[in-house]
Parts: C-alpha cells; sequence; structure tokens
C-alpha cells in the first residue's frame, strides 16, 4: 500500500476519483491535526464548498471528529478537526520465539492493555490460545469501541495474499495457514506480515519521525533479524515475498549454525539469542538456543541493563553484537543506499555501546564518503516496534492511496 506524501501530491479532478481526494483531505488531518477546514482548503488548493462536503461525510462516517472552537484576529471561530481513532480498536500480535505479546490498543496505537505468554509451537494450539485472549480483551474493554481488525507479526517469511507463513525457523514452520484460522476463530478480519516489513509500515505510518523519508531501511534486531526495506514509501516485499531477508545472508563462511539451517548468518551472531549466548560465554546453535533461553533465565533485556550498569562481559556482548551489526549495515548500505537506517530492538537500549561499533564498520567497508555518512538511527527503547507494526497492518489501509487505473 501506498502512502499519500501531503508534500507532494495531486488533487482529484473531474476524469479522476473524488475518492483521492477523501484521502488527501484525510491525511492531512492525520498528519497536522487539529485543522480548520479553511487550512485544509489552502493546503488542497481547493474550494470551501468542496472541501466542507468531503468533511461532512468523513464526520458522518465517523472518521473524523470536531474538536474545540478556536480564536483567530478575526473572522468567525472555526471547529478544528480531528481523526476519530479513540474508539476504533485494534488487536496487535507480536509472535516471536521467545513470547507472545497480545496488545489491545485504538487505531492511533494507544495502548489499553497488554498480555505476555509464552509462546506455543503448534500452530493450532497457539491459535485456539490468542483467540481466547482476543476474546477476552475485547469483551472486557467492550465500552471502548469496536474492533477494526488484528494485526499479527511473524518472525518469518509470509505470503500476505493468502495469510500463510511460508517459512519461519524460530518457529520450525513451514507452508502454515495462520490468517485463516484466527479469522474463523474470532471473527474478525487478520492481517498478517512479516516482522521486520511490520515495523517499516509502521514507521511509515505511526512515527513521528518519519519526517517524509520514503527511502529507508527498517532493520529489526530480535530473536531473529531482517530488514523491511522501502523504496518511494512502499515495502518491497519481493516476488515470492522474501525480500528483505537480510538476517540469512552469511557474514562468515565458518561459523555458528543458524536457526535456519545455514552456517554463519548475520542473525547468528546480531539476534538477541546471540547476545544472550554470547554473554553466557556459549556459540549459538539450534542445539543450545532453546535451552539457554529457557534455562538460564537470562535475557537481553537483562544484558543490555548490565551492560548500562557497568558489567564488563554485558558490555563485551553488545558490543560484539554492535560490530557484527555494522557489517550487516554496510551490507544494505552497499546494496541499497537508503536515504536513513533504523534499527529497532532491546538492543537499542544500550545504543551509546553498539553505535560505535556499527558507525566503524561502515566507515571502514563504504565505498564512498556519503556512503560512510547514512545515518543510522534507533527506534526509543520500549517503543514495542513490532507490536506499533501489528497496529499499522490495520491502520495503514484506512489512509492508504487507493488504488487508480
Amino acid at each position: 500500500m501506498r502512502k499519500i506524501d501531503t508534500r507532494d501530491f495531486r488533487r482529484a479532478t473531474r476524469s479522476t476519483s473524488r475518492q483521492i481526494n477523501r484521502q488527501i483531505l484525510l491525511n492531512l488531518v492525520r498528519e497536522h491535526q487539529p485543522i480548520s477546514r479553511a487550512d485544509l482548503a489552502r493546503r488542497m488548493t481547493l474550494g470551501r464548498g468542496v472541501v466542507t462536503t468531503l468533511v461532512n461525510e468523513l464526520l458522518e462516517e465517523g472518521v473524523l471528529y470536531e474538536g474545540a472552537l478556536v480564536e483567530l484576529p478575526r473572522g468567525r471561530r472555526p471547529k478544528m478537526l480531528h481523526v476519530e481513532t479513540r474508539d476504533r480498536l485494534v488487536v496487535a500480535i507480536d509472535l516471536r520465539f521467545s513470547r507472545t505479546d497480545v496488545l489491545l490498543a485504538d487505531l492511533g496505537g494507544k495502548q489499553i492493555a497488554l498480555e505476555r505468554f509464552a509462546t506455543r509451537f503448534g500452530p493450532e494450539e497457539l491459535l485456539d490460545e490468542l483467540a481466547v485472549r482476543v476474546r477476552r480483551l475485547l469483551r472486557t474493554h467492550a465500552a471502548r469501541g469496536r474492533c477494526q481488525g488484528i494485526g499479527m507479526v511473524i518472525p518469518g517469511m509470509v505470503d500476505r495474499a493468502s495469510g500463510r507463513v511460508l517459512n519461519a525457523p524460530q518457529l520450525g514452520w513451514r507452508d502454515v495457514q495462520v490468517r485463516a484460522g484466527l479469522a474463523a476463530r474470532t471473527g474478525l478480519a487478520v492481517h498478517v506480515e512479516n516482522a521486520p516489513a511490520a515495523c517499516a509500515l509502521a514507521h511509515i505510518w505511526l512515527s513521528e519521525r518519519a519526517n517524509g523519508i520514503r527511502d529507508f531501511v527498517y532493520l529489526s534486531v530480535s530473536d531473529g533479524v531482517g530488514t523491511g526495506v522501502v523504496v518511494n514509501g512502499e515495502v518491497v516485499r519481493g516476488h515470492a515475498h522474501t525480500a528483505g531477508e537480510f538476517g540469512h545472508i552469511p557474514i562468515r563462511a565458518e561459523g555458528p549454525i543458524c536457526l535456519c539451517g545455514s552456517q554463519g548468518c548475520l542473525e547468528a551472531y546480531t539476534s538477541n539469542l546471540a547476545t544472550v549466548a554470547r554473554y553466557l560465554g556459549h556459540e549459538l546453535s539450534p542445539a543450545i538456543a532453546r535451552e539457554l533461553l529457557q534455562q538460564s533465565g537470562v535475557t537481553v533485556d537483562d544484558v543490555v541493563r548490565r551492560a548500562g550498569e557497568g558489567d564488563e562481559r554485558a558490555r563485551a556482548a553488545v558490543a560484539d553484537t554492535g560490530r557484527y551489526l555494522g557489517i550487516g549495515v554496510s551490507m544494505i548500505v552497499q546494496a541499497l543506499n537508503p536515504a536513513q537506517i533504523v534499527v529497532g530492538g532491546e538492543i537499542t537500549g544500550a545504543w551509546d555501546l553498539v553505535e560505535p561499533a556499527i558507525r566503524a564498520e561502515v566507515a571502514r567497508r563504504a565505498l564512498t564518503p556519503r556512503a560512510a555518512e547514512t545515518p543510522v538511527i534507533p527506534e526509543p527503547a520500549g517503543h514495542m516496534p513490532r507490536l506499533r507494526g501489528a497496529i499499522a497492518l490495520v491502520a495503514a489501509p484506512v489512509y492508504a492511496a487507493p488504488q487508480v487505473g
């Protein structure tokens, strides 16, 4: 889906659908709220009457609402317009190896309730558990509004058209249908997406820090590692839905075995599992990864916290993760030359240790000075980018540019 660029758009005419003007207006309200009808007319270079008609339609549909009157130096006091998100709910699900999070939020991303449980690796068992929790959350918070759908992010490759998980090495899933099963159990529309791609969507639609950048890469560092690649405001998914799998590009031929089965993958050096394993003095491999997580009781949050407290072993583990991430970031810079790389995940809580290591590797490997200067910025720690990505799966189609032609 394509985002409307409110700084560079072409409004509809008699030869194009008026739906385009509705979407432009809706996005202008979303990005500049509170905003008056007069300001909308100026920004769209449309007559006040046309804007009033469009606004009234959106008010009647409950998409917009009118806020307070504001004082102006002269003329009538306008009622300011806002996008209505408060009574439109979303269930966001973040499925990962270490845990599963279920969040109830409004369409704007405001958290209402959060539940967390140990991931069930059997697909049917997991869907049964999710359905119970989703129904309970919605029943408990029924007075807050109506649910618009479920967004679910998966640590693996997803066919969005069918809702089928093609390959999720962390979960041990291949060719697993999850969308239809969850929709049947809940009666709600379900959107399923690869986690890094969803994080990229959230950065487009829900982030205040996107700053109009339309060519960037979102590097998700979690139990797995992957990227959401955005070109001209759209997420690139590839011919067979496997674009952005930089985490499974080998960076060393004789390296640890990755959960995907290959050897020396970037993920095997930089995932949360890898950081914890390194801290505990182990090499990541499928044989010990789950046992480390389940038996040690140490999480990546613990390692990050201990690094911040001065634990030298934790600091070394985190810095090594940053160095290996720098190799991955260099590959992204060489291959895609993005305007910006955004890093999301728990590791950003130790950004003071991670960033210098990333920058050093990028500077050492860059082919041009400008490439070496590619901005690499962290998603704020605690920002829950994967859950925000799940919200964006439901929210983005509301604002996306309509298909024309």
